[in-house]
């Protein structure tokens, strides 16, 4: 038996997008096999900072990406480098959530270790795409703004679970489908095809998001529509865009109020 905690910060602390892709399969197929277990005698998390990643991409603020049309190959490479960047990142965000909240039922560990594992062969899927475009993951600028809220929930598995898959993650759910259509439109296929497989699985993402937020919220004896509605107010200033996938939200867990309130926002 190996500790999955010692497991998961292997994969947050490598820097090759391959090996950590590796590593991310090793674990998951580690833990299925019952060769991992989330040891209680594990040293306690080191404090959150920056994940392994290669030298690029470039980081920048969001305001300094470039917008690229999808009419040229270079503007649709452009939106594949994007989301595989954000699949990228949530790889590592699924194992700190393993790494990072201590002492949770097991299903909670095997739920964000799939999450960690479907990331990786979403970023797989994209990095296949960015070649048979002429490009690599690197060759593009990206953001920070995943890691940066994981930095700011990296003391509260409640608000990391509200504001990661629920917000952040959520928003996949939101803008995917325009952007397969947009893609239709260009006779892009094969992203589409892939973007179909993400955003089938991304529902699964959230759903664990929702359900370990309540989980928390049951824990503290706080309701979890409220504390939700604070979490967005506390750190984000309440700001929440649509338009929303309602149905995709629904299936991850979103109560009917909940989307009531969203069809407010949107």
């Amino acid at each position: 038996m190996q500790d999955l905690h010692a497991a998961a910060r292997r994969c947050l602390e490598a820097t090759d997008p391959a090996e950590k892709v590796r590593l991310s399969f090793e674990a998951w197929s580690a833990l299925g096999e019952g060769l991992l277990i989330p040891d209680p005698m594990s040293p306690p998390p080191s404090p959150i900072g920056l994940p392994g990643r290669p030298e690029r991409p470039r980081l920048v603020p969001s305001r300094e990406l470039a917008q690229r049309g999808l009419g040229s190959a270079e503007g649709r490479a452009a939106l594949v480098h994007a989301i595989a960047h954000i699949e990228f990142n949530a790889i590592d965000l699924a194992w700190d959530a393993v790494y990072r909240f201590r002492g949770k039922p097991d299903a909670y560990y095997r739920d964000w270790a799939s999450c960690a594992n479907d990331e990786a062969r979403h970023f797989t899927m994209l990095a296949g795409r960015l070649d048979e475009l002429g490009h690599a993951y690197g060759d593009f600028d990206a953001h920070n703004g995943l890691w940066e809220m994981a930095e700011k929930t990296a003391h509260s598995d409640t608000a990391r679970m509200a504001l990661v898959p629920r917000v952040l993650e959520a928003r996949g759910l939101d803008v995917t489908p325009g952007m397969m259509e947009r893609l239709r439109r260009q006779n892009d296929e094969r992203t589409v095809g892939i973007l179909e497989v993400i955003l089938r699985e991304e529902v699964a993402h959230v759903a664990a998001g929702t359900r370990w937020f309540h989980w928390c919220c049951e824990r503290d004896g706080i309701e979890p529509e409220a504390t939700f509605a604070q979490l967005l107010n506390d750190y984000m200033n309440g700001s929440l865009r649509g338009p929303f996938n309602l149905e995709a939200r629904r299936e991850a867990g979103f109560s009917e109020s909940e989307l009531v309130w969203l069809r407010t926002l949107g």
